[in-house]
């Protein structure tokens, strides 16, 4: 019976998890900061925030055909199987398995101009510390790199590594989308993590910002 439902899991819970969150979504007061300038911008483009915080962009971006990275495990193809409802485009891979085949399918389906939303601290963390793969994909591709925050109150955190956040229906939430960060096809290594520092030092500035519209204090 274990077995059973471990393997049925992502079929049975993509469908309820999916109607939950867009039934949240239709109530909520959505505030947005800084999308126009970015909506203008050409090009193919990585929109990049905190792993806990994606319920607002994974509901925002709905039906643009933005790709997401996803896992190969259980969990990582109910994510996808809720992510495809969504109208997203999928890779699947981690950091821990099929990471290289995701990377370089990052890379064409950016050179192609797409769009992503990653979360570049995820899926394990370190928690709000950018690893290397989003700077490969940018340095290979000169795409942008979009520093967001998302916010929302009331919302529920679940007690996870990454206190994922959920707004509550009926809510305020906010989305704050910050200039965008571009490496250049010859940096060094070192030019390479002064730019990602100043990745994670912008989604962090992002990060206040919605939490100050939204008016969350505790949460980071």
């Amino acid at each position: 019976m274990k077995q059973w439902w471990r393997d049925r899991r992502p079929y049975l819970l993509s469908g309820i998890i999916y109607a939950i969150a867009r039934s949240i979504w239709m109530t909520v007061r959505l505030r947005l900061v800084g999308w126009k300038e970015i909506e203008a911008l050409g090009g193919a483009k990585i929109f990049c925030g905190w792993h806990g915080r994606s319920f607002v962009p994974a509901n925002f971006f709905k039906g643009r055909g933005v790709y997401g990275i996803f896992s190969l495990s259980r969990d990582g193809e109910m994510q996808t199987r809720v992510f495809r409802k969504l109208g997203f485009g999928f890779i699947r891979g981690s950091t821990g398995r099929g990471g290289e085949r995701a990377l370089v399918e990052s890379i064409r389906v950016l050179r192609d101009g797409a769009e992503m939303a990653i979360t570049p601290d995820g899926p394990r963390g370190p928690i709000h510390i950018v690893q290397g793969g989003v700077m490969v994909m940018a340095k290979k591709t000169g795409c942008a790199l979009i520093p967001v925050g998302t916010a929302a109150r009331p919302a529920y955190y679940f007690p996870s590594w990454d206190d994922y956040m959920i707004p509550l229906w009926f809510g305020k939430v906010s989305f704050v989308l910050g200039d965008p960060i571009f490496v250049p096809k010859d940096s060094t290594d070192a030019e390479m993590e002064e730019i990602r520092l100043h990745l994670q030092e912008e989604i962090h500035r992002m990060q206040a910002e919605a939490n100050r519209i939204a008016g969350v204090r505790a949460k980071s």
